[in-house]
């Protein structure tokens, strides 16, 4: 069994920052090893969620949109956040609607992962969307967006040319790349 025991002591919190996406919070702490130390942490408001969207022929779909927060602009899958009370899966469905068009018939989870766990409690759940069908895409007035479909090996490819960034983009294309060669997808 793991050891679920904080090491870290906390001496005093205080809230620095929050708006309607995060909160930023300061710590002063006794570190595991004994030694006085600070912290802080980014507690995110929504999940991440994430959908790779695979067809029969083993397209997927990506959207390119600009990032304001590394200033370009990133080709990711069709993402966005879910509120924590809200089935992440009705999330899923809205966003793959809403950025690219797309309905599917079959859902299923394939990863949960927190994103940069060393400054944040940032967690991410990422479905596969088959089955897919084309409807009118209706994204957020704040969104530019470019929908792209490509094979899947494109797309692996596009990460390994670094064009693909985005840490949960990467990490679900490649589960997918490792479910088709263990033969649990077709």
């Amino acid at each position: 069994m793991e050891n679920t025991n904080n090491p870290w002591q906390i001496l005093s919190a205080e809230d620095k920052y929050e708006n309607n996406w995060i909160k930023l919070t300061h710590y002063d702490v006794i570190n595991p090893s004994g030694g006085k130390g600070i912290y802080g942490k980014v507690h995110f408001k929504n999940l991440a969620i994430g959908i790779i969207p695979l067809d029969d022929d083993l397209n997927t779909y990506l959207v390119r949109q600009f990032r304001f927060t590394i200033n370009r602009y990133s080709w990711e899958m069709p993402e966005g956040g879910g509120p924590f009370d809200e089935a992440p899966l009705d999330t899923a469905k809205r966003e793959l609607a809403e950025e690219t068009g797309l309905h599917a018939e079959e859902w299923s989870e394939l990863l949960q992962i927190h994103l940069s766990n060393s400054v944040s409690d940032e967690l991410g759940i990422v479905y596969l969307a088959r089955k897919l069908s084309q409807h009118t895409a209706a994204p957020e007035p704040t969104e530019d967006i470019i929908v792209k479909k490509m094979p899947l090996e494109d797309a692996l490819k596009m990460v390994d040319e670094n064009i693909i960034t985005d840490s949960l983009t990467i990490a679900a294309l490649f589960k997918v790349k490792l479910m088709l060669l263990e033969g649990k997808l077709h």
